[in-house]
C-alpha cells in the first residue's frame, strides 16, 4: 500500500528533462538555468507566494520546508539554477551537494536542533522523484520518522539514496568525513 502511495506520487508528477538532456539534444535550458515550469524554479525566484525561504549562506541555494514534512524538521535543499535530479551529479558537482549538506546543518541548527547524529539526508532516486530538480531532503530528527516516512525515507533503499553513499556512482567522489552516514 505505501509503495503503491509512493508510485502515484510519482506516476501524478510530470516529467521535465534536465538541462543536461535539453543540451544533449542540441537545446538550451531556459535561460540562466531557469525553467518556467519547475516548482522550484519559481521557488527559487520568489515567484510562489506562500513558501517562505530559510536562510542560506549561499546565494546559488536556497531552503524551505517541506509541503508534506516526514518529520517534525524537513526541509529542502535547493539550487537556484535548474539541474537534474541526482542521477544526473557527476565529480564536478560535489562541491554544490557539499554546499547543500552544510545548509541543511545550519537551517537546524538555527532551528534549535543540534543532534547531528539524529538526522537524515538524501535525495530520491529517479523514477522516484516528484520534482525533476536536485533537491536534498533534510529531516530531522530522524528517530520521529513516523512508519510511512521510514518507508519513503528509507536508507539506501532503491528509491532513496544517502549522499555517503552516492560517492560511489558515476565518479561521484565525496570525502568520508564530509559524507559520514546521513
Amino acid at each position: 500500500e505505501c509503495q503503491a502511495q509512493v508510485q502515484a506520487q510519482v506516476n501524478s508528477a510530470p516529467v521535465r528533462p534536465s538541462p543536461n538532456t535539453e543540451r544533449s539534444l542540441g537545446k538550451e535550458p531556459a535561460s540562466g538555468g531557469y525553467d518556467g515550469k519547475c516548482v522550484f524554479c519559481r521557488i527559487a525566484r520568489r515567484e510562489e507566494p506562500g513558501t517562505a525561504l530559510l536562510p542560506s549562506q549561499y546565494e546559488d541555494l536556497v531552503c524551505f520546508r517541506d509541503i508534506r514534512p516526514g518529520a517534525p524538521h524537513h526541509y529542502l535543499v535547493v539550487p537556484v539554477e535548474h539541474m537534474g535530479n541526482c542521477k544526473t551529479l557527476k565529480s564536478e558537482h560535489v562541491p554544490i551537494v557539499k554546499r547543500m549538506m552544510e545548509v541543511g546543518k545550519s537551517v537546524l541548527q538555527k532551528n534549535n536542533f543540534s543532534d547531528l547524529n539524529d538526522i537524515r539526508m538524501g535525495f530520491h532516486w529517479p523514477p522516484f522523484c516528484s520534482i525533476s530538480h536536485l533537491h536534498l531532503h533534510i529531516l530531522a530528527p530522524a528517530s520521529q520518522l513516523g512508519f510511512l516516512s521510514r518507508l519513503i525515507y528509507r536508507i539506501n533503499s532503491y528509491w532513496f539514496i544517502t549522499v555517503s553513499v552516492m560517492r560511489f556512482f558515476r565518479g561521484f567522489q565525496l570525502q568520508a568525513e564530509n559524507a559520514m552516514s546521513f
